[in-house]
């Protein structure tokens, strides 16, 4: 079984590479948009990172030594990137890192399959909310006693916009893999919390589930689902900035 990720073939691979060509004639034409690009690769690296850690990390507490035996136990971006995720993370807010394998029959007896299975996926979204939060306490701190000369300075402003990228990575990342559709980390949470029957049905339809996520995925419709609740949560983090920096001045 896998995490974090998932398996794309070669129609998938041209779509996403055509969607990332037309992102990039944009950046091209717009050094300003460039600039942000580069900037935001650091968060991309981040995010995808931590959040296969944390699946690893997990299945490991559970009792499931794969991940370390693999190799996936590590903060080594090297070891959890993706090279197409990471390009759709970058181009277009959301994608994905190198699967975490596990085996669910290595988990403790002490909890069941299903509920470990959904641990093991809830693990990479929580820590990618987890890191906005952290980075924006920094960022809070930063514009707190960094000082107004700091924040505009060329070092300053560069810092200051990685983080920034960094946060919001992290929060569209961790939002997207919470989708409950097949073959996202929120179908598995959701799977161990649905009654009998309807496990059964979303069970037995996933194949019919996988090509409804392409869709939305390919189209805007993931979009139109996933950014009001990015909006909230960057709203609420950004007012969290202003809160701290405000007791702190």
């Amino acid at each position: 079984m896998f995490f974090g990720g998932f398996g794309m073939n070669t129609w998938m691979i041209v779509l996403v590479i055509i969607l990332i060509a037309e992102n990039l004639r944009y950046y091209i034409y717009s050094p300003e948009a460039l600039l942000a690009l580069i900037l935001s690769i650091p968060g991309v690296i981040i995010a995808m990172t931590f959040h296969e850690f944390a699946h690893a990390w997990m299945a490991d507490r559970l009792g499931d030594d794969t991940p370390r035996r693999q190799g996936r136990l590590t903060l080594n971006p090297f070891k959890h990137m993706e090279p197409i995720g990471m390009l759709m993370l970058l181009f277009a807010g959301f994608g994905w890192g190198r699967p975490v394998e596990i085996n669910p029959n290595n988990f403790n007896r002490t909890i069941t399959i299903r509920k470990g299975n959904a641990l093991v996926a809830l693990a990479g979204p929580v820590m990618n909310l987890i890191l906005a939060l952290i980075f924006s306490i920094i960022y809070a701190l930063i514009l707190a006693f960094g000082g107004i000369a700091f924040i505009n300075s060329q070092v300053g402003g560069i810092i200051t916009d990685i983080i920034m990228y960094t946060i919001f990575m992290n929060v569209g990342l961790g939002v997207f893999n919470l989708i409950p559709l097949p073959p996202l980390d929120g179908s598995k949470v959701l799977v161990a919390i649905l009654p009998t029957n309807a496990r059964s049905w979303f069970e037995s339809h996933e194949r019919i589930l996988y090509l409804v996520f392409i869709i939305i995925w390919i189209t805007p419709i993931a979009s139109l689902i996933i950014s009001p609740v990015i909006r909230l949560i960057n709203n609420g983090l950004l007012n969290l900035i202003a809160s701290i920096v405000g007791m702190l001045v």
